[in-house]
This record gives C-alpha cells, sequence and structure tokens, in this order.
C-alpha cells in the first residue's frame, strides 16, 4: 500500500482502538438507519407535493400504532445498546490492572518528558512494550496539556498542580504519532512526539541500554535525605511516611482522606492543604524547590516505604 496514501482513519495499535471503531461505526449505522429515511421521504413529499402539481392534499389525521411503536422502541433499544457498550468501553479505560507498568509524564510548553521506574528519562519518546498494560501519571507544568495516541483511540487532559492518569496496552509493535490535543501556546501545532512500542525482549534491551545510575524510587530518596526529610518526619515533629500510602489520614479539621499520589504531591508543594491532626503546621512549600518531576521522584520513593511490623506507619 502506498505510504503517502491519505489516512482517513488511523491505523488500530489496540484492541480498545478496534472496540472504540466498532462503536463509532455501530452509532454512526445507527443514525444512518433512522435518519437517512426521514430525508428520504422529505424530498419525496417535497417533489410529490410541490406547487402545482396535482395531489391529495386532504390533512386528517391518520394513526398507525405499529409504526408508532416501532418508531419509539427501536431507537430506544438501539441506544441503550450503544450506551450500555460505550459505558463498558469507559469503565473500562479509567480501571488500569494493579500490574501496569507506570510511566511518569510530566507536559510543558512545549515538550513531553518521560519518567521510567528505572530511572530513564525521554523527552517527546516514549518506549513502551507491546502486550502488556501500562499506565501514566500526568502533570503540566505550565497550562493545561491534552495527551492525544490517535492509533489508541485514547485521550487524557493533563492539568497543572493535579495529577491525571492514562492508561493503555498496545498490541502491535511500531512507531506511532503522539500529539498535544488541547490548545497549549503559540507553537502548540509543533507539541509532537513518538510512541515506541517494542516487543517484550527488545524493550528489556532497550532499558538495559537506557539504564540511569539509580531508578526512580533511589533518586526519590536521594531526594528526600538531600533536604532534610527525615530530620522531621523521622522524628515525631511531622507525620511519620512509613507505609502511609493508600491509608486513610485524619486531617486537624476532623476530615479524612486517602493519601494517593495526589494527597503526597500536595503535601510536598501545599504543605498547609491537608493539616493532619496532632500536628503542627511547619513544614515549609517545596514549590520552588522542586519541578514536577522532582516531586514525582519524591512520590514514589514514599510509595515504596514499607509499614511497619505491627502494620501501621512508622
Amino acid at each position: 500500500m502506498n505510504e503517502h496514501f491519505l489516512r482517513l482513519w488511523p491505523v488500530q495499535g489496540s484492541d480498545y482502538a478496534v472496540s472504540v471503531d466498532w462503536l463509532v461505526i455501530g452509532f454512526t449505522g445507527m443514525m444512518a438507519l433512522f435518519v437517512v429515511p426521514v430525508f428520504v421521504a422529505l424530498w419525496m413529499f417535497i417533489w410529490r407535493y410541490r406547487r402545482g402539481r396535482e395531489a391529495n392534499r386532504d390533512h386528517r389525521a391518520q394513526s398507525n400504532l405499529p409504526i408508532e411503536l416501532a418508531w419509539i422502541i427501536l431507537p430506544f433499544i438501539g441506544s441503550l445498546v450503544i450506551f450500555l457498550f460505550s459505558a463498558r468501553l469507559f469503565f473500562f479505560a479509567r480501571t488500569p490492572p494493579a500490574d501496569a507498568l507506570e510511566i511518569q509524564v510530566t507536559a510543558r510548553q512545549w515538550m513531553w518528558k518521560f519518567q521510567h521506574q528505572g530511572g530513564q528519562r525521554e523527552i517527546n519518546t516514549l518506549h513502551v512494550p507491546a502486550r502488556r498494560p501500562v499506565k501514566l501519571t500526568m502533570i503540566s507544568e505550565d497550562v493545561i496539556h491534552s495527551l492525544f495516541f490517535p492509533s489508541l483511540r485514547i485521550k487524557q487532559d493533563v492539568l497543572p498542580q493535579r495529577y491525571s492518569m492514562l492508561w493503555f496496552q498496545a498490541e502491535h509493535s511500531g512507531t506511532y504519532q503522539v500529539y498535544c490535543a488541547e490548545y497549549c501556546g503559540t507553537d502548540h501545532a509543533a507539541m509532537l512526539a513518538r510512541l515506541v512500542v517494542l516487543d517484550p525482549g527488545d524493550y528489556q534491551h532497550w532499558l538495559q541500554d537506557n539504564g540511569s545510575a539509580a531508578d526512580l524510587i533511589s533518586q526519590g530518596e536521594t531526594l528526600y535525605r538531600q533536604y532534610g526529610c527525615g530530620s522531621c518526619h523521622d522524628s515525631g515533629n511531622a507525620p511519620p511516611l512509613a507505609g502511609v500510602f493508600n491509608r486513610t489520614v485524619r486531617l486537624a479539621d476532623g476530615g479524612q482522606v486517602v493519601a494517593d499520589d495526589a494527597y503526597l504531591r500536595d503535601s510536598i508543594v501545599l504543605p498547609q492543604k491537608h493539616l493532619v491532626t496532632g500536628y503542627l503546621p511547619i513544614m515549609p512549600t517545596y514549590s520552588n524547590l522542586l519541578d514536577e518531576e522532582a516531586v514525582q521522584r519524591l512520590v514514589a520513593y514514599l510509595r515504596s516505604l514499607p509499614a511497619t511490623a505491627s502494620g501501621d506507619p512508622k
């Protein structure tokens, strides 16, 4: 096939993309099934009852109960099928597998930065293994961006000051185009990237060839010690951090919050947002010292801290 042939439909890089395409085709077909006859009848009536033509213009009301019921019930059933299928795809897209490969994404004008758990870092290129779920935890350093994979039929806004999530499983090795789908400034159209899907063996070779001196957790631990976080959190002057990830934290205002990625990030850059009960608000903000990539490394380290033998945070 000619490589320069204009594609009206992006290639399908995942099973999810196939399902989305069938949803679009099914919805379009259902709309055509009910819209086309209306337009055909419209033009037939325009021609039949045009001015100057003899025709029976008796406008007495006529009723056909079977046709009316069919016109109501059949579109309802079709709409319900489309709704159930699309809802299933939505929940599938929002529920990443527990064993998904995690990659951190930071957007800024006008580039995409990716951090792998092994410490590998990329700009405007993302290498992933085929036939393995990949979870992207994303944040923006400036304005709203949107990470769009046309070949995977997925898109997610990337927001400043807030984590968003996207996951996918590419089935076929190859190189796919990635776009920013949210206008983000003068050079928005140049904010491009590539998704490189490798066979699992080739991906392992790529990780080894592009390995870092320390993985993401070790880099976070270095930052933890560099900024002296343990002087408060390990001494009792600040909330303990061992095993805190995904636990319920009691707040000074009487509320509760789950210590997820967003909570850990806010505790670093917005320490006064969630004050833990029993502790003074003495922690300074690190928003002027750490960029989002460094914060992601710290969060990766805090997530890795195990609970004590008693099962409670240290």
